[in-house]
């Protein structure tokens, strides 16, 4: 009686599961919550000197890098986990909405932490990030990615359909060489029936080599921030992990045509 009077029947749930926005809805939770933990981290930050705040932001280029690794330096004695948890959380956030800029927080905790414990971070963070951006592309749906992005879509198919049965390899191959870019594994992979725990695997193996040569060049820049020089030990094995991160770059081509026959 209270529904016909107002002509407002409440609506099924299963119609605002239907709804073109929801979809939208759930994929901007993740951010919310991202970005909670991260404003209740920061606040439990100690208080930064004003002459000092300017550098607490985002890097884009190397200076902006150096000025934020040295002011976090000082008070990574005192707050040294938390200090490492936002880094982390800044990086998930980065990686699941796919924001340009997460090789500087490779960079960044090459600089702040010792080379394994910024490894494992960064493939963790990447697998987790890239994971969150996997669950949102599923729940944005095929049709609006493959209404984006038809060509790329089939593209990723095409050479996936070589790995049926070995997916997780397949992730670490893309991840590995660039004959497909990050983003578009990450929004393809659930469309072509790759599973989440193959993908998680694929991209924290995947990226370790690449990472070791941005960790290094952030051990690097500590070392020429805090005593001017740097060893030659640590500018060949920089020069090694670069030739090493080249090589897929180099035969992208025959990767791509031999994924592609």
């Amino acid at each position: 009686m209270f529904g016909r009077r107002f002509g407002a029947q409440p609506m099924p749930v299963a119609a605002v599961w239907k709804s073109p926005t929801w979809p939208f809805i759930i994929a901007g939770m993740p951010l919310c919550v991202l970005l909670v933990i991260l404003g209740f981290l920061f606040i439990r930050l100690p208080a930064i000197p004003e002459d000092q705040r300017q550098f607490v932001k985002l890097p884009r280029n190397l200076d902006d890098l150096k000025s934020l690794g040295s002011t976090l330096s000082v008070y990574k004695g005192t707050c040294y986990w938390r200090i490492l948890i936002a880094i982390t959380f800044v990086y998930i956030l980065m990686q699941s909405f796919m924001i340009p800029g997460s090789v500087f927080c490779s960079v960044l905790l090459g600089f702040l932490f010792p080379i394994p414990l910024a490894l494992f971070v960064i493939a963790f963070c990447s697998a987790v990030g890239a994971s969150c951006c996997y669950v949102i592309a599923n729940f944005i749906g095929s049709k609006t990615i493959l209404k984006l992005y038809p060509e790329h879509v089939m593209s990723c198919q095409m050479m996936m359909s070589r790995f049926k049965n070995t997916m997780c390899f397949a992730i670490i191959l893309f991840r590995l060489s660039p004959i497909i870019p990050n983003w578009l594994v990450n929004i393809c992979s659930p469309l072509l029936g790759v599973p989440l725990l193959d993908f998680f695997l694929g991209t924290f193996i995947g990226v370790v080599p690449l990472s070791l040569f941005f960790v290094k060049a952030g051990t690097m820049l500590q070392e020429l921030t805090d005593i001017g020089v740097t060893s030659v030990a640590s500018v060949s094995t920089l020069v090694i992990f670069a030739v090493i991160s080249l090589v897929p770059f180099i035969f992208q081509e025959q990767i791509r045509r031999a994924l592609s026959s």
